[in-house]
């Protein structure tokens, strides 16, 4: 009898453990929009051809996390210059440096004590930066500006991983939008004899 048991036990074990398997529900990671600026009216140089290019290089470790977002501010940054940016001239050039898309993570001090408990704290912090040259040139005569926008946010220590990646899409989606509102400004009022 006592072998008969062993037997059982060894064949409703497994498939318990199967059982409870299959009920965990798997998180589900929410699908974010690409970021576009083809809304935007195109800021249109009397070049010939547009380049950008990038000088900054991730390092892919702490306390940079710029590769860990949905949409990275070096990858927004290009898709902001490919959307807004356009040569219709028929000779020179422009070159849209990009030295920095960095977003930095800092652990933040939490409080103790019998309130903290009790108390949902911010417990990191991201700040983005975006800094630019844009440099356009005929030859013959040229001109430049430049572009530096940061933006920051914290989140409490109890955020999902679906609302830390909104948090950080909606960071770099406002990055991108004060750049593109620095950059037009300085555009216009500097290089405006090279804006058609």
């Amino acid at each position: 009898m006592i072998g008969f048991f062993r037997k059982l036990s060894l064949f409703i074990l497994p498939v318990m453990a199967l059982g409870l398997a299959a009920c965990e529900t798997p998180v589900s990671t929410q699908k974010l929009p690409e970021l576009t600026y083809g809304h935007l009216p195109p800021l249109k140089l009397n070049v010939a051809k547009i380049e950008v290019v990038v000088q900054y290089q991730p390092p892919l470790k702490e306390p940079n996390v710029e590769h860990l977002f949905p949409t990275p501010p070096l990858k927004a940054l290009r898709r902001w210059a490919s959307d807004r940016l356009r040569a219709v001239g028929r000779s020179g050039k422009a070159r849209l440096f990009i030295s920095d898309a960095s977003a930095i993570e800092t652990s933040l001090r939490k409080k103790t004590g019998v309130v903290a408990t009790f108390t949902k704290q911010q417990s990191y912090r991201y700040d983005l930066t975006v800094a630019s040259v844009l440099e356009v040139s005929d030859g013959r005569r040229g001109g430049h500006i430049s572009a530096r926008v940061t933006r920051f946010t914290t989140i409490r220590e109890d955020i999902t991983i679906n609302e830390r990646n909104r948090a950080w899409f909606e960071l770099t989606k406002a990055l991108v939008k004060g750049f593109d509102a620095e950059i037009e400004k300085n555009i216009r009022q500097v290089l405006a004899d090279w804006v058609r």
